[in-house]
C-alpha cells in the first residue's frame, strides 16, 4: 500500500531555526510556538504523485476512490484520518464577506455534494443570499486534500425527514435545542431547551424533523484534487465545467 503520509519537519531545520539570528525560542507560553518556531514548522511530503493517466473520467468517480481510501484510514485503528467526511465549508454573504466551517458531508452523488444544518443559522443565511460555495476536504495526514467549488440550493423536504429520521436521538433533540448561530445567555440556557425537549420526546418516541432544519446539495463546477509531494512541487489536478449541462475538462494546475 503507498505511504500516504507525509513526514514531520527534520531536526536540522528546526535547529537552523533556532540559531537563526533574531529568532527566538521560547514564547514566554508553555508549549506555545512563538513566531520563529512557526516559520520552521513545515512537513515534507514522500506520497507518489498522481497524473492525468490515474484519474477518473469525472470528479465525483474520482473523489469516490480518494474518500474510501481516507474511509480506510480512518477504519484502521493506526490510522490517522478523523471523521474523513469533515470538510471545511466556505461561504459568503451578499456583501462578500467570507466565513467558513466545519460540516459533515453526508451524501455524494452526480448531482452533488450534500450537508444538513439549520435554515437560519450564519451559512444558511450567507447560501441564501449568495450561493456560491467552497468545500474543503483537509486530509492533511495522507497529504492529500480535495476542493469542491459550486453553488448550493436546498435539498427536498422529503430528503431532509428522511436523514433526519437516521440521525441519533440526542442529534435529533439537538437540532432544536440550538437556534445555530443565534446569541444566548449562556450554556444553561442551552441545557435547559434540551432537558425540556428529552422530557417531550423521551428515548423511542419519534421526534419531527424541524421545518427550520435542512439539507443542501452543492452541485459542483471545479473539483480539484492535491497530493503533496516533494520540494512543495505539488500535485493538481482539476476538473471544471462551464456550466452543469457541459462535459468536464481535466486540467493541471501549477503549484
Amino acid at each position: 500500500m503507498t505511504d500516504f503520509r507525509a513526514t514531520a519537519s527534520d531536526a536540522s531545520s528546526a535547529s537552523e531555526a533556532a540559531a537563526a539570528p533574531g529568532v527566538s525560542g521560547a514564547s514566554g507560553v508553555s508549549g506555545v510556538p512563538d513566531a520563529g518556531d512557526l516559520a520552521a514548522m513545515r512537513a515534507h511530503y514522500v506520497a507518489e504523485g498522481i497524473t492525468e493517466a490515474d484519474c477518473a473520467a469525472d470528479p465525483v468517480e474520482q473523489f469516490g476512490r480518494w474518500f474510501a481510501q481516507a474511509a480506510a484510514e480512518a477504519a484502521d485503528p493506526s490510522g490517522v484520518i478523523h471523521e474523513p467526511n469533515a470538510m471545511v465549508v466556505s461561504t459568503a454573504d451578499a456583501q462578500g464577506r467570507p466565513s467558513s466551517r466545519t460540516v459533515l458531508l453526508k451524501g455524494y452523488d452526480a448531482h452533488g455534494f450534500v450537508f444538513f444544518t439549520n435554515y437560519d443559522s450564519r451559512k444558511a443565511r450567507d447560501l441564501d443570499a449568495n450561493p456560491h460555495v467552497s468545500l474543503l476536504f483537509p486530509w492533511h495526514p495522507m497529504g492529500r486534500q480535495v476542493v469542491v467549488t459550486g453553488t448550493a440550493a436546498r435539498t427536498g423536504r422529503d430528503e431532509t425527514v428522511r436523514y433526519f429520521r437516521s440521525r441519533p436521538h440526542g442529534s435529533q433533540l439537538g437540532a432544536w435545542a440550538s437556534a445555530q448561530s443565534s446569541v444566548i445567555a449562556s450554556r444553561d440556557e442551552l441545557d435547559a431547551a434540551y432537558a425540556a425537549l428529552a422530557a417531550r420526546y423521551p428515548e423511542g418516541e419519534q421526534v419531527p424533523a424541524p421545518p427550520h432544519w435542512g439539507g443542501y446539495r452543492v452541485t459542483p463546477l471545479a473539483v480539484e484534487f492535491w497530493q503533496g509531494r516533494t520540494n512543495r512541487l505539488h500535485d493538481r489536478l482539476c476538473y471544471v465545467r462551464e456550466d452543469v449541462s457541459t462535459a468536464w475538462t481535466l486540467r493541471r494546475l501549477s503549484p
